[in-house]
């Protein structure tokens, strides 16, 4: 039978917990989307203005990575308090850093008035962005996975997932909609400002549902039974991670070099390679990434049910499968500088990305035990963005610089698909867990048992 701790919630709480993780990861994506696509569009000019334009586009790109740079830092720091304090403090932290560093890149000056000194602002709150975001991802999917009925642990986990396609869909749409309004000049001078101010507004709404729901019943007990053999002492979160779960933060890694990459090269690059290589205008590049987001939203829910039927793993590894089949069609198809075949493009794009990203949130929250879960998954997940979606369109760009093609581009990804084929192919099935059975493994007295413990271990504990 269930362990109390996972019995299923009852659906009204459950329901909240999803929204105010949801509304909260779309708020911060949005904010770290946001920047992307500003970066892409605008920021070359208005930080970098003494550059080249393709070598300005690299180094307001350069900027963009810094973010993710401090995303491990953030998931340390983060991860470790989170698993001390519980999942919610921390993630009413998180939102109201990132949602104060994008409010004020909207009020930042730029080149123009004052110098270089403008660069040097924006990349330090692109830091601050960086480090509330690497805390938050871990933070936003526990509490749902902690909450949530564990028969249906991949659909509720998948929700908070959907962040990222909401904050897409509302940073591209709010960009595009100005770009349809607004004249380049009027954009290029002040109309850019208009959506990171309004990450302001986001954040108040964000952090009023957040405050209202309650901490992770999964935490609690495993605080209570720690607090019950308080003569032997924890060792701390990121210890105990690389002790016992070094080799799930290493699958984690490898799992998620396919989808960071493939998802920053098909929303970020795409906006410098469709106007700069396929002569395809600035809106209409906007417009198929906002339109694809809006299906990429719809599917993940859907992936994140199925890997609940037959598995994370299978879902996992059609995803990292497609994306790396699809990435000559997709090129191929931009280069057409037809709106539709971009618009299919990208839609196939973000719909076999979304097989990757939904199952996700539980097949990495089932991978750690509860007092070190923040931490472990949070590692696992954000050291891998360093060396994935950090220098994505970076690497892209520079690509194309170089070799005025995409054949190397496309290759990119496929070899980042190759890693998490044989990463999550290696993993194990995670699907049938019970989230508090590795803090309770027999002879394992400081609850830091394994995911990878016998089956007659686990069995004893469920």
């Amino acid at each position: 039978m269930s362990s109390p701790a996972t019995a299923p919630p009852a659906p009204n709480n459950l329901k909240r917990i999803v929204a105010a993780s949801l509304i909260g990861t779309t708020i911060e994506w949005y904010d770290f989307f946001l920047y992307g696509s500003a970066a892409a569009l605008v920021f070359n000019e208005l930080f970098f203005p003494d550059s080249d334009p393709l070598v300005g586009t690299l180094l307001s790109f350069l900027t963009y990575a810094v973010g993710f740079a401090a995303r491990p830092v953030g998931a340390l720091v983060f991860g470790h308090y989170g698993d001390r304090l519980g999942r919610k403090k921390l993630l009413v932290l998180s939102l109201l850093m990132m949602g104060g560093a994008t409010f004020a890149i909207g009020l930042l000056p730029t080149h123009a008035t004052i110098g270089t000194a403008a660069p040097v602002l924006l990349t330090v709150l692109r830091l601050v962005q960086g480090f509330a975001l690497g805390g938050e991802w871990g933070g936003a999917v526990l509490l749902v996975s902690e909450h949530g009925d564990a028969r249906r642990r991949g659909f509720w986990a998948s929700w908070p997932q959907t962040g990222a396609p909401a904050g897409q869909l509302l940073a591209t749409g709010v960009l595009s909609l100005l770009t349809a309004v607004l004249s380049d000049a009027a954009f290029d001078s002040w109309g850019w400002r208009i959506p990171f101010l309004l990450s302001g507004v986001l954040v108040m709404v964000g952090l009023w549902i957040r405050l209202s729901v309650d901490e992770s019943p999964v935490f609690k007990q495993a605080l209570a039974q720690a607090e019950s053999r308080k003569a032997k002492a924890e060792p701390l979160p990121l210890v105990a991670v690389v002790r016992y779960h070094w080799r799930d933060v290493l699958i984690a890694m490898g799992a998620r070099m396919a989808e960071n990459i493939s998802y920053y090269v098909i929303t970020a690059f795409i906006l410098v390679y469709a106007t700069s290589a396929a002569d395809v205008s600035k809106q209409t590049a906007l417009n198929a990434v906002l339109i694809a987001s809006a299906v990429h939203f719809a599917v993940i829910p859907a992936w994140g049910a199925l890997s609940d039927r037959i598995g994370r793993r299978p879902v996992y590894l059609l995803g990292a499968a497609g994306v790396g089949l699809w990435m000559f069609p997709f090129f191929m198809l931009i280069d057409s500088g037809d709106f539709g075949s971009l618009l299919l493009a990208v839609t196939v794009g973000l719909v076999l990305h979304g097989a990757m990203y939904a199952p996700q949130a539980a097949f990495f929250s089932e991978m750690f035990a509860t007092r070190m879960r923040y931490s472990g998954a949070s590692i696992g997940a954000q050291f891998a963005s360093v060396a994935a979606g950090a220098p994505a369109p970076l690497i892209a760009t520079a690509l194309l610089s170089e070799y005025d093609s995409s054949t190397p581009i496309a290759l990119y990804v496929i070899a980042s698909a190759v890693l998490t084929l044989f990463a999550v192919g290696v993993a194990r099935e995670t699907r049938h867990r019970d989230l508090a059975e590795v803090d309770s493994v027999p002879g394992d007295s400081d609850g830091s048992g394994s995911a990878s413990d016998s089956r007659e271990q686990r069995a004893r504990t469920v």
